[in-house]
């Protein structure tokens, strides 16, 4: 794999039961690149190990006046100079690219599961933390996939130059590899608490991203409620922790660095030290000493490596924890226990073979809805079994829940695969009779749209915010002027350099907007889509009743043929839908249109109307004395 054939057509699925086995299958997706920086490695070490022979060859050469064997070794080192400068060369190319291929499929990885978690990411893992996931831990992640190659080039280059010098000079061979093991195992001790001050850094500076990016989302509410100082402060307390954290992290590391450097050192002492007992008693010539010394001082470098990889482990295990929890995350939970990559492929293709003709009929109809703009063929009634809600097909209906929280879960649930643990074991929405969970998530998503109550506008244009998958059938200029966005697009006219709304930049969420603005721009992004089935869940509550009622008027219009499921209590809404449905207790309580059950039912009255208890007691006591005057 390289730079330029990113983004991976299929990022795999990943091994998500822990860090170490999350790194593991990283490391198995990435043999070739591996082997390709193991190569490079070995000719670049391979060169650097070489030298030392040669420089004692020459040394033998001047001793002896050979200069035909001094040219020959000069010959040699220089071949040797061009290997060590195209290994090093090629291992960093090689290396790099595994560390962006690695990066580039963790995010890959971390995106697809953001689109199929939707809304529920954030439900089970903080905001800050995802964030933490998706930048600093997919970096810390690829740094150990770059360096492991690097190590087991340097770890075998340091077995041959050892074998090498046993070889060579077995009285200062054994002196050599015995003392390269030592050198190897000695900072093995600290490793642990290393590896704990390092987490222990990670889990404070995720809580310092979590709590910057929690501060930053509600900054315009603390400002207005006088809390922007108490939340400063308390990311200022976080910000410091984080430094202390790191500092300590930092002093360990450079005790471990001292000690790299420290008992080189004293091996070289040895080495030398014994080294000339031997040739003064001649038992070594000067060459064979100046070649031993070199290779010791040569191993300096391979044996970096060995702190580069601990480190780099110590760094990327923490990491790659948190990446595996949040790829280890279903959308429902099992019942039965926890679902592993191996059980979701295993259920995932008993779904499929499951499948039937019809079903296989509707994905490929859903699959061919951008390129088709006609209307899904036997698409059929949006059927809810949980609640018995019926949504016909081509008819507006608008839903009001006694419960202001069973409104999100009914959302959800009508949109495909449910993201409530709630909703493990409840049999699946169905669109025209096909069960939404026995189709593949992206298929179910473009049959039926769910808009939330809090919808997100990403920073960019306005032309790219409604520059989405869509049938054809509706123009962003329709589904704005539905929307009643005129107010909006003037707004944004005055922002731009050459007036045109449409390049006007919307900044981080559309927080330059109102939340009037951004609800309705969202809506006309929803319209613009222009699924099949289209589910609002309170689409103009921050809108003025003017602005509301003419909105109900343009989604009645614009979604005219198509079935559209609005989760209102605003009455100006319900007046203007074609059939109106209520939940009470999370089953349908009353069926029928906005002003037939403000008369026929007491629940929906209150409700819609915010009537109080004490109200409908006198209203009840009106009608009962209504009906004794006519008795």
């Amino acid at each position: 794999m390289q730079i330029r054939d990113l983004p991976y057509s299929d990022p795999g699925v990943p091994d998500a039961r822990s860090g170490p086995r999350f790194l593991l299958w990283l490391g198995r997706n990435q043999l070739g690149g591996q082997l390709k920086s193991l190569a490079w490695g070995l000719l670049h070490f391979g060169s650097i190990a070489g030298l030392p022979y040669m420089v004692g060859t020459a040394v033998e050469a001047v001793l002896d006046r050979s200069g035909t064997r001094l040219a020959l070794a000069g010959a040699l080192i220089g071949l040797l100079g061009v290997g060590i400068a195209l290994g090093d060369t090629m291992l960093h190319r090689t290396a790099v690219t595994n560390w962006i291929t690695a990066a580039a499929r963790v995010q890959q990885l971390l995106a697809r599961k953001t689109a199929l978690l939707g809304s529920a990411l954030t439900r089970r893992v903080a905001a800050g933390e995802v964030v933490a996931v998706s930048t600093g831990d997919v970096e810390k992640i690829g740094w150990f996939v770059e360096a492991l190659s690097r190590f087991a080039a340097a770890a075998f280059t340091v077995v041959v130059i050892c074998v090498g010098l046993l070889v060579y000079q077995p009285a200062l061979g054994v002196v050599v590899a015995v003392g390269i093991p030592v050198l190897a195992l000695s900072v093995l001790p600290l490793l642990p608490r290393a590896t704990r001050r390092a987490d222990f850094q990670r889990e404070k500076a995720g809580r310092a991203t979590e709590l910057a990016s929690d501060t930053v989302a509600g900054l315009r509410v603390l400002r207005g409620i006088g809390g922007e100082e108490l939340f400063l402060d308390r990311y200022r307390r976080a910000s410091q922790e984080v430094r202390t954290a790191a500092v300590r992290s930092a002093r360990m590391w450079a005790v471990i660095s001292a000690i790299q450097v420290l008992m080189p050192g004293l091996l070289l002492i040895a080495v030398v030290w014994h080294g000339v007992h031997l040739a003064r008693e001649g038992r070594i010539t000067v060459g064979e000493l100046v070649t031993v010394y070199s290779a010791v001082m040569m191993l300096n470098y391979p044996l970096r490596h060995f702190e580069e990889i601990a480190m780099a482990y110590s760094f990327s295990r923490p990491s790659a924890k948190r990446a595996a929890r949040v790829l280890s995350l279903e959308r429902v939970a099992e019942r039965t226990g926890e679902a592993t990559p191996e059980r979701a492929e295993s259920h995932e293709g008993e779904r499929a073979e499951a499948r039937t003709a019809e079903q296989a009929r509707m994905v490929e109809q859903v699959a061919g809805r951008t390129a088709a703009p006609a209307p899904l063929a036997g698409a059929g009634d949006l059927y809810d079994p949980v609640t018995g809600l019926l949504a016909p097909a081509g008819r507006l209906t608008a839903v009001v829940c006694g419960d202001p929280d069973e409104a999100g879960r009914l959302a959800e649930r009508l949109g495909g695969h449910p993201a409530f643990e709630e909703a493990a074991g409840l049999p699946s929405v169905r669109l025209g009779g096909v069960p939404l969970d026995d189709l593949p998530l992206s298929a179910a998503r473009t049959a039926v749209l769910v808009q939330d109550k809090d919808p997100v506008l990403l920073s960019g244009t306005l032309r790219a915010l409604l520059d989405v998958p869509a049938s054809g059938a509706v123009t962003p200029e329709e589904a704005l002027a539905a929307a009643q966005c005129s107010d909006v697009l003037d707004a944004l006219a005055q922002t731009s350099v050459d007036d045109d709304p449409m390049a006007a930049h919307l900044t981080e969420r559309g927080r330059s907007l109102s939340g009037g603005q951004r609800q309705r721009l969202a809506l006309a992004r929803s319209l613009v889509t222009d699924p099949e089935a289209l589910v609002l869940d309170e689409p103009t509550s921050a809108v003025d009743s003017h602005t509301e009622a003419r909105v109900g008027d343009g989604i009645r219009r614009l979604r005219a043929g198509r079935t559209t499921v609005v989760l209102t209590s605003s009455p100006l809404l319900l007046d203007r839908a074609e059939r109106v449905v209520f939940l009470a207790e999370g089953e349908v309580a009353a069926v029928g249109a906005h002003r037939e059950l403000v008369h026929s039912e007491p629940r929906y009255r209150a409700v819609v109307t915010r009537e109080t208890d004490d109200e409908r007691a006198r209203v009840d006591a009106l009608k009962e004395f209504e009906i004794e005057e006519t008795a």
